[in-house]
């Protein structure tokens, strides 16, 4: 019976040992081997042509723009316009009540004529020496006050036509027929919006890269009509001393009317091309706060000898951005083979396989659909 005991006890010890042998071979094997090459996507870094551009948020404002007013009490007898159309200079647009003036008018012109009539008699009377000179300094003087009167109430009728100062599109009115008004009394807005004018500041780092002439181009939220072309045509003569930026005004082309006073606008200045400029997809960038990186393929040979792809993590430094690409100034060299998806399961000597099926967005101008 001990005997048996113990040749059971042997032939468990050996299995186990033979059972460890196994799976010690096993694990030196996998060693060798390591884990899979993970699957990623690359783009070949090439030098490109860029148009940098300076990105602010600008306010659209009226070339030229009023609030119509008035500066004499009336009751509002006639408008003349529509809301929201267009008008021309010197188109007439309210006008009030100039019945009272009138009749002023009339009065002062029928004793304007009855001081020339005077006068013309007296012409004659001096030249005979028949009325003493002061007379006809009176009558003179006469003539000349009542001259004054009857330009005075044409000038108080005319204060009562309310017209057009410049071509525009009215808004809506704020009078109504028959109604009273006040001396400042709003009658409506009128704007001028073709051209019109786009305010933006920008950094004062920007200064030497703005000039009158540059060209901009614009466009609104919501607006599906493009974007929008101008040139700057002022620049202010100082900077804002609290934010230390500098305002900035382009005109912009608005024959359609697309654009309104108020707006807000993403405005693009265009400055200069650039040539030779190395640009990556952004999906392409680990980003970190001790620097961005990036994951460059290179060639290896495996323990079996034959090639094999690795990467590399490579410290950029980055530039202007257009579109999903993001352009980098030092890190990388034309012709770098570089992971342009797959990033965030990678670490430095890692094993890869290429697969460019499908590429993320590299697109200078993305459009992308609607959702």
């Amino acid at each position: 019976m001990l005997i048996m005991l113990v040749l059971a006890a042997a032939f468990i010890a050996g299995v186990g040992f033979w059972k460890y042998r196994i799976v010690r071979k096993a694990m030196a094997e996998g060693a060798k081997f390591g884990p899979p090459p993970a699957a990623v996507t690359t783009v070949t870094v090439k030098p490109q042509t860029w148009q940098p551009v300076l990105r602010a948020v600008g306010s659209l404002k009226a070339v030229n723009g009023v609030t119509v007013s008035t500066d004499l009490a009336g009751i509002v007898s006639d408008i003349a316009f529509e809301s929201g159309k267009a008008v021309t200079k010197g188109d007439l647009l309210v006008k009030l009540d100039t019945q009272q003036e009138e009749a002023q008018l009339r009065s002062a012109a029928a004793r304007l004529g009855l001081a020339k009539t005077d006068l013309e008699r007296k012409r004659d009377l001096i030249a005979k020496k028949a009325i003493a000179q002061s007379d006809w300094d009176t009558a003179e003087s006469q003539v000349a006050q009542m001259k004054a009167s009857v330009e005075e109430m044409k000038a108080l009728v005319a204060r009562k036509r309310l017209t057009a100062p410049f071509d525009g599109l009215v808004g809506i009115r704020q009078i109504s027929k028959g109604q009273y008004v006040n001396p400042g009394a709003v009658i409506v807005a009128l704007q001028s919006l073709d051209p019109i004018f786009v305010e933006f500041s920008l950094p004062q780092q920007h200064f030497a890269s703005i000039a009158t002439g540059r060209k901009v181009r614009l466009a609104v939220n919501g607006l599906d009509a493009g974007k929008f072309d101008g040139e700057i045509t002022a620049i202010d003569s100082l900077v804002d001393p609290n934010t230390r930026n500098i305002l900035v005004q382009a005109t912009v082309k608005n024959a359609e009317h697309f654009l309104r006073p108020g707006m807000f606008a993403d405005v693009e200045v265009l400055l200069p091309e650039s040539s030779g400029v190395l640009a990556i997809p952004s999906s392409a960038i680990a980003y970190a706060p001790y620097g961005d990186s990036v994951f460059v393929v290179r060639e290896k040979k495996g323990p079996d000898g034959k090639p094999s792809k690795i990467v590399e993590q490579q410290i950029v430094q980055l530039g202007p951005t257009r579109g999903d690409q993001v352009s980098v100034s030092s890190g990388l060299k034309d012709g770098d083979e570089v992971v342009s998806a797959g990033v965030f399961k990678l670490r430095p000597g890692a094993p890869v396989r290429v697969d460019n099926s499908v590429q993320p967005g590299n697109e200078a101008k993305p459009n992308p659909p609607n959702s």
